[in-house]
C-alpha cells in the first residue's frame, strides 16, 4: 500500500494536536486546581473561527492596523490544517495572602470583579507546553491571542473561559514566519 503525503500529513496533524492537548492537560497547575480545557478545530469549525476573527477585526478596529492584524491571523488559521484551543476556566484559588491579582486576597478580588492571576499563569504554562510539543513534532505553530478572543466571543464552553489558539501547519514553508496572506505568497516569483 502507498500512503500519499496529504494522508500522512493529516495523520501527523491529528497525532500532534492530540499530543498538544495531552501536554496542556498534564502541565503544572497553581494550587493543584485543574481548570484547563482543550479542543481541536478542523474543517468548517476552523473556518468559522477565522470568520469570527475577521469579524472582530472589522468591527472593533475598522481599517486600523489591528484589523490587518486580525485579518492576517485569520488567513493563517485558514491556511493551517488545525487549530488547538486551550482555555482556562476563571476561578479563585483561595490562596491566603496571595495578592498576585493586585488585591489583598481572593475575597477582595472577587468583590472588585478582578481576575485570579493563577488562571492566566496556568493558561500560559499549558499553552507553552502544547507549543513545545508541536515544535518537538516539527509542526509549525504560533500562539494567537486573536484566535482565543474569537473563541471567547463564540462562547466555546460557556462564559468565564479565557482561550488562546495555536494553529498547526505542516507544509514546505512555515506559514507563520513572514506572515503573508496565502494569496500574496502565491504571487512571489520563484528564483531563477
Amino acid at each position: 500500500m502507498i500512503y500519499g503525503e496529504k494522508q500522512l500529513e493529516e495523520e501527523a496533524v491529528r497525532y500532534t494536536t492530540a499530543r498538544m492537548c495531552a501536554a496542556a492537560r498534564t502541565a503544572p497547575k497553581g494550587n493543584g486546581v485543574d481548570n484547563i480545557l482543550t479542543a481541536v478545530l478542523t474543517g468548517k469549525d476552523k473556518e468559522a473561527l477565522a470568520d469570527k476573527m475577521d469579524e472582530i477585526g472589522a468591527r472593533d478596529f475598522g481599517k486600523e492596523k489591528a484589523a490587518v492584524w486580525y485579518g492576517r491571523d485569520a488567513a493563517n488559521i485558514r491556511a493551517a490544517q488545525a487549530v488547538v484551543l486551550i482555555g482556562a476556566r476563571e476561578s479563585y484559588r483561595g490562596v491566603p495572602h496571595c495578592g498576585l491579582c493586585g488585591f489583598g486576597g481572593c475575597g477582595a478580588c472577587q468583590e472588585a470583579g478582578g481576575r485570579c492571576a493563577f488562571t492566566y499563569i496556568d493558561l500560559g504554562i499549558a499553552v507553552s507546553s502544547a507549543a513545545e510539543t508541536a515544535a518537538l513534532d516539527k509542526a509549525d505553530n504560533r500562539i494567537m491571542f486573536s484566535a482565543g478572543r474569537a473563541a471567547e466571543e463564540a462562547g466555546y464552553c460557556g462564559d468565564n473561559v479565557r482561550w488562546l489558539g495555536i494553529p498547526v501547519s505542516l507544509s514546505g514553508k512555515n506559514i507563520f514566519f513572514d506572515r503573508k496572506r496565502q494569496s500574496e505568497a502565491a504571487l512571489v516569483p520563484c528564483p531563477a
